[in-house]
Order: C-alpha cells, then sequence, then structure tokens
C-alpha cells in the first residue's frame, strides 16, 4: 500500500518542510490599505489584568461545556485538566509513507489521515491496518497542475460527521467524500485554486471554504442531490463518477505593501456563533470575514509574531482565535481592540508550533521539535508535571512543563541524510496534526521529519 520512495539527492541546504512554511520574511507592512485595520502592535499594559477579569467583561457564556448541568461541566472540565498526563503513547507502523500532514477520527477506531506524498489513507488504531482510498482526478488536463510531491495538507468532517472534504490527486482541486463509506461525491477542480490548498473549513453541512497558497479562499457549495443517490455512482467501466463543481465565490487575501508576493492562505477556522471565517496568511496578517453566502472582509491585523504562523483554531466558548508561529501562540479576540490574553512562549527548539487544538479551556500545543504541550488559558499558564508524593501527601504542581515526547517514527536513511545530516541515528518529528477523540479519551498524533528534503513519518495513539 505504501508509495514509492522518493528521496531527494539536491545538493544544497535543506530547508524547512513547506507543509510547515517558510521564515525568509523581510520587512512588512503595519497595515493594509483596505478595510478596518488596528494598530500595528498593542502595548503590554502596566498592570496585566487577569483572563477572570477580562470575561467578566463580555458575554461568552460558561466555561462547561454547552447544554453540561453545573456538576457534569465541572467534572468534564476536571477531566480535561488531568487527561494530558495519564496519556501513554503507542507507535503505529506507517511503512515508507512520508510525513503525515493532516488527520481526523472517522470513528472510534479509524482515523484518516494525508501525507506529503499524495496518500489519503485510514488507520485502524487497534490493529494497526492501513486502507488506501482512491484520489479523485481533475477532468481534462491539469492547467495548473501543482507539484507531485506537495501532499495533502487538510482532512475536515462537516459538522454532522457525513462528509469529508481533503484534496485531489491534484492537490490544488478539492476533494468531497460521502462518509461512512467514503465514496466519492465531488471535485472543485473548475475555476478553483492555482496553487495547494493548504487549508479547509466547513461553514455547514453541504458549505466549504478553502484556502490556498495562491493567495485566495474559495466557498464550494455541494448540492444535496449529489449525495442523496440521485446520480449514478459509476461508470459503464466500474470507475467511480463524481460531479465537478466550481466555487460560488473567491476571495483574494489583500497584499500587503512590503511583503506582496507571500500571502499564501495557510490556515482557516470558522466561527459558528458569529458566523465569520477567520485566515491566517505567511505574510504576517490575521483576516476575517462574514461568511454568509458570500465572503465579506472586515479586517486586516497584523500578527504580533510574524514567522512561521502555520496553525490556527478558534474556540467557541471564548470566542477566541489562537495562532501558532515559530517561537508562539497568538490569542485574538476581533471584538476587542486591545488584547488582554498574553501570548504563550513555546520555544521547543526553535522548531516553532506546528499543530494547535482547542477544548473548553486547554489547548493543546504540537511543537516541531516532536513535543506536545499543554496550556490551560483560564490560569495563563502551561500544565505541570506532578511532584512524586511523599506517603503522608498528594502529588501537587512540580514547576515543571508537564511534556509529552513522542517515539521515533521512521526514517528513510538516503543520501540526504547521510550528507546534510550526518546520519544522524535520531531526528525529532514535527507534529504537524493532532485529534482527541474525548469520549474515549485518546488522542491521535502524527507528522514526520521538519526538513523538507527527509523522508519519514510518525504516528502514535496516545490513551
Amino acid at each position: 500500500m505504501a508509495p514509492q520512495q522518493t528521496g531527494s539527492r539536491k545538493r544544497k541546504a535543506p530547508a524547512i518542510e513547506a507543509g510547515a512554511a517558510s521564515s525568509s520574511f523581510q520587512g512588512l507592512a503595519a497595515a493594509d490599505a483596505e478595510g478596518p485595520l488596528l494598530p500595528k502592535k498593542q502595548k503590554r499594559p502596566a498592570t496585566r489584568r487577569s483572563l477572570v477579569h477580562y470575561l467578566k467583561g463580555r458575554e461568552v457564556g460558561a466555561w462547561g461545556g454547552s447544554g453540561l448541568s453545573g456538576s457534569e461541566g465541572e467534572l468534564r472540565g476536571y477531566a480535561v485538566q488531568k487527561l494530558p498526563e495519564l496519556l501513554r503513547e503507542r507507535e503505529l507502523a506507517l511503512g515508507t509513507l512520508n510525513k503525515v500532514f493532516a488527520s481526523q477520527w472517522l470513528n472510534a477506531r479509524q482515523v484518516v489521515c494525508g501525507t506529503k506524498c499524495n496518500t489519503l489513507f485510514v488507520v485502524d488504531v487497534h490493529s494497526g491496518q492501513i486502507t488506501r482510498i482512491p484520489l479523485m482526478r481533475d477532468r481534462g488536463p491539469w492547467l495548473a497542475r501543482a507539484q507531485p510531491t506537495c501532499g495533502i495538507h487538510a482532512i475536515e468532517l462537516n459538522p454532522s460527521k457525513t462528509l469529508l472534504a481533503t484534496g485531489g490527486e491534484n492537490p490544488n482541486s478539492l476533494a468531497v467524500y460521502q462518509l461512512p463509506t467514503l465514496d466519492p461525491v465531488c471535485l472543485g477542480d473548475r475555476h478553483g485554486h492555482k496553487d495547494w490548498i493548504f487549508t479547509i473549513a466547513w461553514m455547514s453541512d453541504t458549505v466549504a471554504v478553502s484556502g490556498s497558497r495562491d493567495g485566495t479562499v474559495a466557498l464550494w457549495r455541494m448540492d444535496p442531490d449529489m449525495f442523496s443517490g440521485s446520480i449514478a455512482w459509476h461508470n459503464d467501466a466500474g470507475l467511480p463518477v463524481y460531479a465537478h463543481i466550481r466555487p460560488r465565490d473567491m476571495e483574494t487575501i489583500p497584499r500587503s505593501s512590503t511583503s506582496p508576493s507571500n500571502r499564501k492562505v495557510r490556515a482557516l477556522a470558522f466561527s459558528g456563533k458569529n458566523q465569520e471565517l477567520g485566515a491566517v496568511s505567511l505574510d504576517g496578517y490575521f483576516h476575517l470575514w462574514k461568511a454568509r453566502s458570500t465572503l465579506s472582509r472586515l479586517l486586516s491585523i497584523r500578527l504580533p509574531y510574524c514567522r512561521e504562523n502555520v496553525c490556527l483554531t478558534y474556540c467557541d466558548e471564548l470566542s477566541l482565535y489562537a495562532v501558532g508561529s515559530q517561537s508562539h501562540v497568538s490569542f485574538l479576540d476581533p471584538r476587542q481592540r486591545q488584547q488582554n490574553i498574553r501570548p504563550l512562549c513555546s520555544r521547543e527548539g526553535g522548531t516553532g508550533v506546528r499543530s494547535l487544538s482547542f477544548y473548553q479551556h486547554i489547548i493543546t500545543v504540537g511543537t516541531g521539535h516532536g513535543s506536545l504541550l499543554f496550556y490551560d488559558i483560564r490560569a495563563q499558564k502551561f500544565l505541570e508535571e506532578r511532584a512524586s508524593a511523599s506517603p503522608d501527601s498528594s502529588p501537587g504542581p512540580s514547576g515543571k512543563k508537564l511534556k509529552l515526547t513522542c517515539g521515533r517514527g521512521w526514517l528513510n536513511h538516503d543520501d540526504l541524510w547521510v550528507n546534510y545530516f550526518g546520519g544522524i541515528g535520531e531526528f525529532p518529528n514535527a507534529l504537524y496534526t493532532h485529534c482527541y477523540n474525548w469520549p474515549e479519551m485518546k488522542l491521535f498524533v502524527a507528522g514526520g521529519p521538519l526538513p523538507s528534503g527527509l523522508h519519514g513519518n510518525y504516528a502514535g495513539l496516545w490513551s
């Protein structure tokens, strides 16, 4: 099932993986010419306000899960805070697949993943069995053919978990499959993106948005007739038949004055509560659109940390966006001109934040150095390891940051590994993706080596 190895033999210094973004940023514009913009950088107030004080002035709802009773919400909040220190790793063998960039749970035992070698597969976390999913092909010749090794960077399930959106055989195209069968539904290849799709977000069960390296955001609408059984699924040759669709709306990221060519859309996050779409571009900006049948841009904000902003997540309970960069996670509330939640610093070997997720008040951080960190946004500090308890006392915080270090995975010992990395026996894996199965208290984590030329993978089930 595994694809052919494609070891690189280029005689130049290896770059950071494209999936993790480039770090060659020059001076950036303080503001965009269009739309309402916020000040270049907010100064931290002399008297630091606590998050509790900050939230008292806003109507964001309870800290517990939506709809939970007080006791049940408190119990779940306690479990969320205690789970990370109880997790133990079991590595999953992925053969010679190259770098897992995206993942999502399909059910209690199956995770769907996308790789740099453009492989879409499902792994059974109990048995370790891997099943490859055929990719959809564009109609006609590829007018904007992507590089064959750029891979699948995004996988997202719609709210009802009946559709899955990801990349096609041409990574510039949006592919939609029906769940749980993974039958092909439609391919967004007509008048769509001209470069790799880096990110996808669902606005509803039938509307998805994709962000591309070409600096555009595209809105796609799936006709319910496509997956209601009203079309033939197979032609006379026994091959799958699927619709070819075009975007309903396309918006271009505004250019910054000093970095006009680096407005690649790296990450998207949708706020169902506010019906707004957040986006991060590699020129160091956060953009916000009002999302209805079309996209209407509200504002663009210069990010406080501009290097390698490659991941974005949103917390409904707090109405906050979190942006991961080379060394920090920044928190943004577009409704507040002054951001009262200070950024958290995550200096793990200078390799950056590669994946982020929110659950209640805990944010999970996957780094480029093979580690997972956990930050309590309510307390504004990282979770700490528990100190060893004496027989007469219960364990308390040790003052040491809780960090889960992932296993070695698999690394191809090719010429580039020998010539440029001196045959280093162990190389930390960038954790490009992680996803929780909260009902069963499980965490799937995956990635691969950070330098773009190195070929390898890592996948693990933490439970």
